[in-house]
């Protein structure tokens, strides 16, 4: 495949994403995608017959810890310090307003 960008390309895009761009920034976007495009072609001239297809660049995935139940805080010690609470819970002030209910 043998991607031109050209200005014909460049207004196509320009409507697609509902942009308006001066005459030379055209230009300028013209001339970067192009060095773009044909740098991305060099990708295909690199020979990868021995290379095994990876979907991941790492061997390892989801290498995650095993799941331990470990303790966790006294509660009456962090209730202690609160200004507002009752026997098992912070009261803090509501963060939502009414209309959302």
């Amino acid at each position: 495949m043998n991607l031109v960008i050209d200005t014909e390309l460049i207004t196509y895009l320009e409507n697609l994403s509902y942009l308006t761009l001066p005459d030379d920034e055209k230009k300028g976007l013209e001339s970067d995608l192009n060095g773009i495009v044909n740098f991305l072609a060099k990708l295909n001239e690199l020979d990868t017959s021995g290379v095994e297809e990876r979907s991941h660049p790492f061997d390892e995935v989801n290498n995650f810890r095993d799941d331990e139940v470990l303790p966790s805080f006294v509660r009456e010690k962090i209730l202690q310090n609160a200004p507002h609470k009752t026997e098992e819970m912070l009261i803090v002030p509501k963060t939502v307003g009414d209309e959302l209910e």
